[in-house]
């Protein structure tokens, strides 16, 4: 029968029906759940890990739970929330932000591929040191592909702070890749 209701019907129930209906709601979520923590923590094993650890939550919170969204955007937000907070506690040392050497027996392609692997890492370097509201901002902007609305509606704050949260996000990384964007640039125009 939990199987047959709506998500919203499920979590008005979580409270009263136990065991049953949580079943439902994780299994019908936790892939989302997971996607959504492994766009931000691309550990596969962590990832699993922290969205289990949305569902215990929700269990644990289930007869105090307030939900002003729909459940769907709760356990993202959720799921967002708990990986953000997982990359403040547990910050990776990272290596220099030095070039990597040219291989001398690399196959065609392979030092681009290890350029790409680079840049991304400082991309995803650069976007933990912004400020944890604008960080927030830019992932679900960019991440999980919310509009400003939506991102003001789950956040709960005003679609202009979204908007120069936004602003503040793009300016910083522009500025902070901007040394590797040129380089890249460099490159590419002298293929």
């Amino acid at each position: 029968m939990p199987h047959e209701l709506s998500d919203a019907e499920l979590f008005q129930r979580l409270a009263q029906a136990g065991e049953s209906v949580m079943e439902a709601i994780f299994h019908r979520h936790y892939s989302m759940v997971c996607k959504t923590v492994y766009r931000i923590v691309p550990e596969p094993e962590t990832a699993e890990d922290l969205a289990q650890e949305v569902f215990l939550e929700l269990w644990r919170r289930r007869e105090s739970l307030q939900i002003s969204t729909s459940p769907v955007a709760y356990l993202r937000r959720a799921a967002v929330n708990k990986a953000l907070n997982y990359l403040r506690d547990h910050k990776i040392a990272r290596a220099d932000d030095t070039e990597l050497p040219l291989l001398p027996d690399a196959q065609p392609g392979m030092q681009s591929q290890l350029e790409a692997v680079e840049l991304q890492r400082l991309v995803d370097q650069y976007i933990e040191e912004l400020p944890e509201k604008c960080r927030l901002v830019f992932i679900l902007s960019r991440f999980e592909s919310l509009s400003h609305a939506e991102i003001a509606e789950q956040l709960q704050i005003s679609v202009k702070t979204v908007e120069n949260q936004m602003t503040k996000a793009l300016r910083f990384l522009r500025q902070a890749l901007a040394p590797y964007l040129s380089a890249l640039f460099f490159i590419f125009a002298h293929l």
